[in-house]
């Protein structure tokens, strides 16, 4: 039985009207990846970043349970399942098969279900959800833009938005485009600033706010959120974390 929410749309992929190319290379790029996806959660930095941007996007997404939900780019499933832990029922969608094979391995609720799917083309109807998550997901799409038209579209009026994306303004955007990244999944990505993101369908913008302000050269054993928060004064967040709220 799959997740409530998807009793009103469907469940397999949607077709490709344009991006072939992107889409493969997409899919080549994160099938690669799913395996070892994982590991960086179970470092102390992970865990840290991820506990960091969790807590604005939840912040800014304000989950409720009972809600539909879904989640673009979903990946191994790691902001899903914690959408399903906040009460919500979560729909992820991914290109990558591999992925989106890992995530259904973890499943252990009826409350979550995982689709093959183009963020470019969202196979639900309009208004299906009442929020949509995206998260580290933007610079790596050929279309953002369309993407996020897409997401607006499947929300229901008043639904919340949240996409996040790495700051390429702050020292994690020069990690990611640095010498030391030439082989790594991020040589195929296209970082978002601030401005980029706040510029994009200003209709149903609501703010723009960044988080993860301690730098990724942070020695772990200084990792708390109180240097987070006395970083946060002076330094560049390194995730930006976006919020529209369709009208």
């Amino acid at each position: 039985m799959k997740a409530i929410c998807l009793r009103i749309g469907k469940s397999y992929p949607s077709p490709l009207s344009g991006g072939m190319k992107a889409k493969v290379i997409s899919v080549r790029i994160f099938d690669g990846e799913a395996r070892g996806y994982d590991a960086w959660y179970d470092t102390k930095l992970g865990r840290f970043v991820d506990e960091v941007e969790t807590k604005l996007a939840f912040d800014m997404l304000r989950p409720l349970r009972g809600q539909c939900m879904l989640d673009v780019g979903c990946g191994t499933g790691n902001f899903s399942f914690k959408l399903v832990g906040a009460g919500c029922t979560v729909t992820g969608i991914d290109v990558s098969k591999n992925m989106l094979e890992k995530a259904r391995s973890k499943a252990d609720t009826q409350e979550v279900s995982f689709l093959e799917m183009d963020a470019h083309e969202l196979d639900f109807p309009g208004g299906t959800f009442d929020g949509v998550i995206s998260m580290a997901v933007f610079e790596f799409l050929e279309r953002p833009e369309q993407a996020l038209d897409e997401m607006l579209r499947v929300v229901k009026p008043g639904g919340h938005v949240v996409v996040g994306t790495i700051n390429r303004d702050s020292p994690w955007g020069k990690l990611y485009t640095g010498e030391g990244m030439k082989d790594s999944v991020y040589r195929y990505a296209k970082f978002k600033t601030k401005e980029y993101m706040g510029n994009l369908r200003k209709d149903c913008l609501v703010h723009v706010k960044t988080c993860l302000f301690v730098p990724p050269t942070v020695q772990e054993d200084r990792l708390s959120v109180e240097l987070e928060n006395k970083l946060s004064l002076k330094n560049e967040g390194g995730f930006i974390c976006t919020l529209w709220k369709k009208r």
